[in-house]
């Protein structure tokens, strides 16, 4: 019933404490009283350190009354808990800022996002599965190395499946009016209407070209970040153990 409050107050064995054992409970109140709650000046403190002595019940009564305890030692577990809970207390007042500045740090480290691969485990059943079933839904080729499947998976969903992009390739493009005459076809059909068509056709092509080599970029762009990765060998193949 002690350990969480021996725990916070960094004792030596908070899991083995015995409140019955009387030496190590004398013990523990004269460590509570010189490390945490120090109501006695040192020199004050000879009888209760005075462990071996036949007198220690009376100066722990005496101490009990001066720290105003409601508990007497009849009353040793109800006793030891609110000395445990007082140095508590006194504990936190003495390391206030300590306290502060480590929250303020949680809350500093919490604001920062981290990397959600860190903590993954690539080695588990489960999460070969997930990423598995990702990669076949997105068509995305299979890898050895789970991870680097699935940042592949990431780097598609951020680029063609966040919000951001879903919203942009919703917007209508509008076309731009286009001076057929301005652009030679290179032959002649002997046909006007024909020649036209076949301008059209032309323009509609390179189009089509420029979106495949948009495409190619992507691509060179994502096997850069994967062979940038420290953990892959590239001139293996494979990945490195």
């Amino acid at each position: 019933m002690f350990r969480r409050k021996l725990t916070a107050l960094d004792y030596h064995n908070p899991d083995g404490f015995n409140c019955t054992d009387e030496t190590e409970f004398r013990n523990c109140i004269v460590w509570l009283e010189d490390q945490k709650i120090r109501h006695y000046k040192i020199e004050d403190r000879g009888n209760l350190r005075n462990i071996p002595s036949s007198e220690w019940p009376n100066a722990f009564q005496k101490y009990l009354q001066d720290v105003s305890c409601p508990f007497s030692v009849q009353e040793r577990q109800e006793a030891v808990d609110w000395l445990l809970g007082l140095a508590v207390r006194y504990e936190y007042g003495d390391n206030v800022e300590k306290y502060k500045n480590c929250q303020l740090l949680s809350a500093s480290n919490h604001s920062k996002p981290a990397d959600p691969l860190i903590n993954l485990d690539s080695n588990s059943p489960d999460f070969k599965a997930g990423v598995t079933a990702l990669a076949n839904i997105l068509k995305i080729q299979r890898h050895d190395d789970y991870l680097v499947m699935l940042k592949a998976i990431r780097i598609l969903i951020q680029e063609r499946l966040s919000s951001e992009a879903i919203a942009k390739s919703g917007q209508a493009k509008e076309g731009l009016p286009v001076a057929l005459d301005k652009h030679i076809l290179g032959f002649d059909t002997g046909d006007a209407v024909l020649n036209e068509a076949a301008q059209i056709l032309r323009l509609l092509h390179i189009e089509e070209l420029r979106d495949l080599q948009t495409k190619i970029n992507e691509a060179i762009v994502a096997v850069q970040a994967i062979i940038a990765d420290p953990k892959t060998d590239h001139r293996l193949g494979k990945v490195g153990r």
